[in-house]
């Protein structure tokens, strides 16, 4: 299918550009995104009437994402989840999440704007794109943890998920050491107690071999 494109849309082209895309990817996302018309004869012409006036809005659209840019751009947004002791979050980190994050903040942010890599599923920070405009973006972060004092943690530079790991690592290091010592213990008793009846048995064994006074001594 050809469209004609209403907005600058990444890897496809700018406004005015009559481009060729899937049916599906025109029906579900372009079209009613309104980011493209349907390039029949109708709405290239009328797209042209009214190339002025669409760019003027777009230009003033671009001013004020630009605007909210400079004061999103490098904010960071504390996301409170559950998570197991090694840091994997039960679920994940949606664009919903980190749009209400920022909304909570003061800063009008939609869920579609947000542009995610990859789901989020563990505590710590997140890099995460605001596309405002499609020519403005703006760079956030999610602070994601269990509590607000894990979130300053973080914050301060602590990864918590690891600092978790090293002290459970160092409770079974001395878990260990604690049974070693034990095993150490009753190793050392169980000689001791091996070693006194043997102790024993020599001592019988050395009055036994005490000669007798003759009689012939003894007169």
């Amino acid at each position: 299918m050809q469209v004609i494109l209403l907005e600058r849309v990444a890897k496809l082209g700018q406004m005015g550009d009559i481009v060729s895309v899937k049916d599906g990817y025109a029906r579900n996302f372009l079209l009613p995104q309104k980011k493209a018309l349907w390039a029949s004869e109708a709405n290239v012409s009328q797209f042209e009437e009214q190339k002025a006036q669409l760019e003027a809005r777009n230009l003033e659209t671009k001013k004020e994402a630009e605007a909210l840019a400079a004061k999103l751009d490098g904010q960071q947004f504390i996301v409170i989840r559950s998570a197991s002791d090694g840091g994997s979050l039960y679920g994940s980190v949606t664009t919903r999440d980190a749009a209400e994050a920022a909304t909570a903040e003061g800063f009008s942010v939609d869920r579609k704007q947000v542009v995610l890599s990859a789901p989020i599923k563990y505590l710590g920070l997140h890099a995460v794109s605001v596309v405002l405009h499609p020519e403005v973006s703006a760079s956030i972060e999610l602070n994601v943890a269990r509590s607000t004092e894990e979130a300053e943690l973080q914050a301060s530079g602590i990864n918590v998920a690891d600092q978790a790991a090293e002290e459970e690592a160092a409770a079974e290091l001395e878990i260990a050491e604690l049974f070693e010592d034990i095993g150490a213990a009753e190793l050392d008793e169980l000689e001791s107690v091996d070693e006194a009846p043997a102790e024993e048995e020599a001592a019988s064994d050395d009055e036994a071999e005490v000669p007798a006074e003759d009689d012939e001594d003894k007169a």
